[in-house]
């Protein structure tokens, strides 16, 4: 930006691999970049991975002033970005509109912090707070424009988990429709037991994206078992801990800094109870179940009070 506040280029990092925000918005404004000030959510980069460090490219565009909202945690930055520009005499400030900025980069700090995605614990619930009106029995709750909503929510996250559960009763295509998404969504399926069958829908959508399913050493000694969902396209991984953690553990190796859990009840459950749900998604149906019903999350006790920051931890519809 100039001093007369005028955008001379801006940028978003796209994609894994691909030029980080401040190479975009430095190609975009060129020539213009020299005395301007660069605006940014993360620390740039000074070290060379995929890309090459950012600071150079900033030093060399003869940028004046970064004005940066947070640090970036990663090891091989952690300030150090911002002592190299400092050091070519660069003006650094640095925690404007840090929240904000940590709300829109919280699958990579989680993934990196605690070394597994940002989970979205999704549910659909009647009024009296049931998710089907008995286990194992398909209850469809949500709207068309409820649907919409999800869809759209898949199509910004890095993957959709179920458990094996849910693959027998929903038979579900897990994948992103009538939204635009630009990179394939992995589907995940948690199934100690290898219960999903090779002939579910969600192998028919693999041009959608890969279908990983989530297992134990013990269920990959049935070799047929395990071919055939080889053959139908799943990669299959096996685990020797069948914790929850363990398992989404596994999959930021696999490009998944975030994930939208969407059930069923035993998977919510446990997720809940580790600790491992860092945003819920609920929409709410006009319609009660009644005491027959499964109820959301069991029994267990819950509010919107009981989050971290009940503002930007929970988002409920009504459909």
């Amino acid at each position: 930006m100039s001093d007369e506040g005028v955008v001379l280029g801006d940028g978003a990092h796209e994609r894994a691999g691909g030029p980080h925000a401040e190479i975009n918005a430095l190609d975009e404004a060129g020539e213009t970049a020299r005395g301007a000030t660069l605006y940014c959510t993360l620390e740039p980069c000074v070290h060379t991975g995929r890309t090459g460090p950012c600071t150079d490219r900033i030093i060399g565009a003869g940028i004046r002033r970064v004005v940066a909202a947070m640090e970036d945690p990663f090891p091989l930055v952690g300030g150090r970005g911002f002592a190299r520009l400092r050091d070519h005499g660069i003006e650094v400030l640095v925690g404007v509109e840090r929240d904000a900025a940590i709300r829109l980069n919280l699958p990579f700090l989680t993934a990196l912090r605690e070394g597994r995605p940002f989970i979205i614990l999704k549910a659909a619930t009647s009024l009296d707070g049931c998710i089907a009106e008995a286990p194992g029995r398909r209850t469809p709750l949500t709207s068309e424009a409820a649907l919409r909503h999800a869809h759209h929510v898949r199509a910004q996250v890095d993957a959709v988990a179920v458990g094996s559960g849910t693959v027998l009763v929903d038979d579900p295509w897990l994948t992103a429709r009538e939204v635009y998404r630009e990179r394939p969504l992995t589907r995940v399926v948690f199934d100690r037991r290898l219960r999903t069958p090779p002939h579910a829908r969600l192998f028919s959508t693999l041009a959608s994206g890969p279908v990983i399913i989530l297992t134990s050493p013990a269920a990959l000694a049935n070799v047929a078992r395990a071919c055939a969902l080889e053959q139908a396209g799943a990669t299959l991984i096996g685990l020797e801990d069948g914790s929850l953690r363990t398992a989404l553990e596994a999959l930021p190796a696999h490009g998944i800094h975030s994930l939208v859990l969407e059930g069923g009840a035993a998977v919510h459950g446990a997720a809940w109870d580790a600790g491992l749900v860092d945003f819920l998604q609920v929409y709410v149906a006009p319609v009660a179940i009644g005491a027959g019903g499964l109820r959301f999350l069991g029994s267990r006790v819950w509010s919107p009070a009981m989050l971290i920051d009940a503002s930007t931890s929970t988002s409920v519809w009504f459909t």
